[in-house]
């Protein structure tokens, strides 16, 4: 069971009455031969460490080993305890479990790379929010996590993930894209519901460049972490209210693989444009590592 572009998943999941994670289970079991059980054990011990990288920043500051990011993540647990916050909990404890799994990151902690290091805390911080919001038990947490993975599947077939390749699009759009169609799911829509709200996310963020201060995966590499993640779940309601993509999802995949390509090397996580050349983000350099 192979499906090489987003109609073929669609067309998969509409001949088996499947869901996304459906899919992607069974594919995982085909391709390597194991049980279902097994499947769902592998995936239950990467929910473990997503569930502890994502909450380990709030309990504590957590510092990067540069020192120039950390603390965020805390301060935004104590600022929603205060109860005077303008998105409502569910953006802010989004935005400070991603903002936990991107510091824990930096600290050379333990993070599950989904899809990459540098985008880490969206799929745990958006798919954790949800559950937790719609009261979700641990195997429908679990299926949320597949159903990304089958819109992942795709998307590195047909485009990329890397930073160095196609810009930050690639990561943290991927990222979000993965985690709002798995939320659609989730929230009980549709496989091709699903795939809408991952081309409207990619569709937002086309064109996203790569451009880490002093080559490191911190700054603004975090805060776009959190940037995906609201985009994901503000996504996930808009697709579930019965708005779709007028771009088909592998038309944006494919765009954004293109655009990646155009853009510059400057802007692939070289360090040598944008934010990265910037007057403070070259002195922010030299304190890290001397001029």
């Amino acid at each position: 069971m192979i499906a090489r572009t987003g109609v073929d998943l669609l067309n998969i999941c509409k001949e088996n009455n499947f869901k996304l994670s459906d899919f992607a289970i069974n594919y995982e079991m085909e391709q390597r031969d194991i049980t279902k059980e097994q499947v769902f054990d592998e995936m239950r011990s990467v929910l473990h460490v997503m569930q502890q990288s994502a909450s380990e920043a709030q309990e504590k500051e957590v510092f990067s080993v540069s020192g120039l990011i950390g603390g965020d993540a805390y301060k935004l647990k104590n600022y929603l305890s205060k109860g005077n916050y303008l998105t409502g909990d569910v953006m802010i404890k989004a935005m400070a479990r991603a903002l936990s799994c991107s510091e824990v990151n930096a600290s050379m902690g333990r993070i599950v790379a989904c899809p990459t290091a540098g985008s880490c805390g969206i799929l745990p911080s958006v798919i954790l929010t949800a559950g937790e919001k719609l009261n979700l038990s641990e195997e429908e947490i679990l299926r949320g996590l597949f159903a990304s993975s089958a819109i992942g599947i795709i998307i590195a077939q047909n485009a990329t993930l890397a930073g160095a390749e196609g810009g930050c699009q690639a990561e943290c759009g991927s990222a979000a894209a993965m985690a709002s169609g798995a939320v659609v799911e989730m929230m009980g829509g549709t496989p091709k519901m699903s795939l809408d709200a991952a081309a409207i996310v990619i569709k937002n963020i086309l064109g996203l460049v790569c451009d880490p201060i002093a080559g490191l995966v911190e700054v603004p590499c975090a805060k776009r972490n959190f940037a995906g993640a609201v985009s994901a779940l503000t996504t996930a309601d808009l697709v579930m209210a019965g708005i779709d993509s007028k771009i088909p999802f592998d038309d944006t995949v494919e765009a954004m693989y293109k655009v990646g390509r155009q853009l510059p090397s400057e802007l692939r996580e070289t360090a040598m444009g944008g934010l990265a050349i910037t007057k403070t983000g070259i002195e922010l350099k030299n304190k890290v590592f001397g001029k």
